[in-house]
């Protein structure tokens, strides 16, 4: 009784023995390439494993052509056997010992699976017997394409090469699925003696093994003669092929945050190359002027996917900043970011889409924003103030809206690089004074596209959510000046793109972002180590490449303005964009975001119906607008400092010569023909007609300016020279 226990006891012990023998993991420690496809499972781009081997992680289909081809070579009872064939090992054996050496091995490929997950090179009886056990357990836990899915994953195929998918494209240029019958039996026989059949020598001796590969499925009727001869007429690779290089930015990013896995993403193959051959095309003709650097990113509207992404031109030429991706680097925004702060008062109803904003000399604690082209306009719709990204219109907008709100807004957006608080930025953070990726902006350009399409990708997190304060946005933005000088308003094949360029101080960054109903394409421009470059300018650099690759992209119509329900209609003065107030007279109906009735009515007309505006903003208006000569009114001040404003800060360098440093106060009038009295601290100073332009060196500390016409009118402003 107790010999039968001790039996039952040892069955029970082999049975569990043998039902954990093999590892719930067999390839636990290797490591994998990491592997970078498009959208349809085309390779982009791979990373070289940990231990320098080419080995794509395992996957979990095999060819037809090669499973057949390595059945017939390796083992042709493979689909009927428990996993070891007993007599293929009988015969190999005999063979070995009639040889005096091992010239056979019998092992099936399940066998060789068991052989290759434990890395040992010693091929003895022991070991035999160990494959044998594990081969027929694992014949248990797998199916027999699984099997051989696992084998064709890590057999080796020469040199560092491992496993069918990084075999087939190093040494053909493509994915296995694609091989023909002669390149299915090249690859088939190679695992057999990978070190002696090396592609650069033995050719004869590997070409012959393949041929009578080859042979043999042909006599057993798997292929036809014609498909037979011809698979032997097909020379063998002369060497390893470099893999596919798409995206390769993309690609040392995906193998630092997903190491040594295959990742599918959004890219579409086809328009990345065509992008990669634009981007490329441009950087030869850039680099002439010392521009050596472009990335470029396009977005689809309706999912929100990144279907072409080029970090940068040049990936591996060894050029000096090729390898940085500068469509992730943080980079200096220049006016990029003027838009979202358009919409953003437009969806507060701080503004409304045409409000006259001030063009002037401005001073705020030492700040003096000047517009691109040195100039000052007085008064500027709003709408035109950004489609001619106006730099001092849009510091009042950010100065009204308020630095901590704005940057805020844009963090929620989707801006990462927004790291210190709003003061470190201030008013600068309009033109420049902050740094973006690329990435990030154009797909928060993209979602305002989405935002008027409704698109689901959008998060409710985004802060722009009024459609027709986001429609306004856009079509002021079609109204940028083309880099082609295209006026698309009379060329109805034109498409219409709403863009936005930006150049960040000292010409070392240009930016052109555009959005369609369909597509957001951004470019930057420059040089990825920082250096500016004569002519580095949005519209001149940036922009014409962004168009050449909207030239690629399906042509898309324009967004409809049909938001039922989200809008309000109202009178607007057609003078000054505000509300109509009650001395307006000509105005246009609107459809508006319905926070507009909070905006203020018309502020310049006057009771008997002139228009009217502030003295500064008049004075510099009337030379862009002839038509517009103010008269004088009771009910407006006809005096106002240009410089300084109220509490400026003015800082008075020496002159070359050593001597005081000197500032120019300026003033408008309405009153052309008006004298104006100067005193600074109650002493007077000097008197001034026609033009109103005082040369002061005021003592250091605080001290005030008070001016007084010739009918009375004063006005004072307290500043403070350092």
């Amino acid at each position: 009784m107790k010999k039968k226990r001790l039996v039952i006891l040892a069955i029970v012990a082999a049975v569990l023995a043998y039902a954990l023998c093999l590892p719930q993991q067999l390839f636990s420690d290797v490591t994998y390439s990491t592997v970078v496809t498009d959208r349809n499972g085309e390779l982009l781009g791979a990373r070289i494993a940990d231990d320098g081997q080419w080995r794509f992680p395992p996957s979990d289909s095999i060819p037809q052509r090669f499973a057949l081809c390595c059945i017939n070579f390796e083992d042709e009872d493979f689909p009927v056997h428990p996993g070891v064939d007993i007599f293929s090992i009988c015969r190999a054996a005999l063979q070995n010992i009639r040889a005096g050496r091992v010239v056979s091995g019998g092992s099936t490929i399940t066998m060789q699976v068991i052989r290759l997950s434990r890395h040992k090179e010693r091929r003895n009886i022991r070991e035999k017997i160990i494959e044998v056990i594990l081969a027929t357990r694992l014949e248990l836990r797998l199916s027999k394409n699984e099997i051989l899915a696992l084998y064709a994953s890590h057999a080796p195929f020469g040199g560092n090469v491992v496993g069918i998918e990084a075999a087939a494209w190093r040494y053909f240029g493509r994915p296995p699925q694609e091989l023909s019958w002669g390149e299915s039996a090249t690859l088939a026989v190679l695992p057999n003696s990978p070190s002696l059949l090396h592609l650069g020598r033995n050719r004869t001796a590997l070409k012959a093994k393949r041929d009578r590969l080859l042979a043999k499925i042909f006599n057993k009727g798997i292929i036809a003669e014609e498909t037979y001869l011809l698979a032997c007429e097909e020379p063998l690779p002369d060497k390893p092929m470099p893999l596919p290089q798409y995206a390769p930015h993309l690609t040392v990013n995906c193998a630092r945050s997903k190491h040594g896995q295959q990742i599918q993403t959004s890219i579409d193959i086809h328009l990345q190359q065509k992008v990669e051959e634009t981007v490329s095309r441009w950087n030869e003709d850039f680099s002439a002027r010392h521009i050596h650097d472009i990335a470029a990113v396009v977005i689809d509207v309706h999912s929100g996917e990144t279907i072409a992404y080029c970090g940068n031109a040049g990936f591996g030429s060894g050029r000096p900043g090729c390898e940085v991706d500068a469509a992730s680097a943080p980079r200096s925004t220049g006016s990029i970011l003027k838009p979202l702060l358009y919409c953003a008062l437009l969806q507060d109803g701080d503004i409304l889409p045409h409000t006259l904003l001030p063009d002037i000399p401005v001073n705020i604690n030492g700040f003096t924003p000047q517009n691109f082209d040195r100039k000052f306009y007085g008064a500027v719709p709003a709408d035109q103030a950004l489609a001619r990204s106006l730099n001092v219109p849009a510091v009042h907008m950010l100065r009204q809206y308020g630095i901590p709100k704005f940057r805020q807004l844009l963090v929620n957006s989707g801006m990462t690089t927004l790291t210190r608080p709003a003061s470190h930025y201030g008013l600068s953070l309009i033109l420049g004074g902050a740094e973006g990726r690329l990435a990030e902006i154009t797909r928060i350009y993209a979602s305002l596209a989405a935002q008027i399409r409704k698109e689901d990708w959008v998060g409710k997190d985004f802060p722009l959510r009024d459609r027709m304060a986001v429609f306004y946005t856009l079509d002021a933005l079609k109204e940028v000046n083309r880099p082609d000088e295209i006026d698309w308003r009379l060329i109805s094949s034109v498409r219409k793109v709403a863009w936005k360029t930006g150049t960040s101080y000292g010409f070392r960054d240009a930016w052109a972002v555009g959005v369609t109903p369909d597509f957001a394409v951004g470019v930057w421009v420059g040089n990825a180590q920082g250096q500016g470059a004569p002519g580095l300018i949005g519209g001149q650099t940036a922009g014409p490449v962004m168009f050449d690759i909207f030239s690629l992209l399906p042509p898309s119509g324009w967004f409809d303005c049909s938001f039922y329900g989200e809008y309000i209609n109202a009178e607007v003065c057609k003078a000054s964009g505000h509300l109509r107030g009650p001395h307006c007279h000509e105005c246009d109906t609107l459809m508006l975001p319905v926070t507009a009735m909070r905006s203020t009515p018309c502020p310049y007309h006057t009771a008997d119906g002139q228009f009217i505006l502030p003295p500064a903003m008049g004075w510099y208006y009337k030379d862009h607008h002839p038509e517009y000569s103010p008269v004088k009114s009771p009910e407006r001040m006809p005096i106002q400092f240009i410089y300084p404003e109220q509490g400026a800060e003015i800082s008075l360098p020496k002159q070359l010569d050593s001597s005081d440093g000197t500032a120019v106060f300026t003033l408008a009038h309405t009153d052309p023909d008006a004298t104006v009295f100067w005193h600074i601290d109650d002493n007077y100073i000097a008197t001034t007609r026609f033009i109103h332009q005082l040369i002061v060196a005021p003592s250091p500390g605080h001290h005030s300016c008070t001016v007084v016409d010739q009918d009375g009118n004063s006005i004072s402003v307290s500043f403070t020279i350092k």
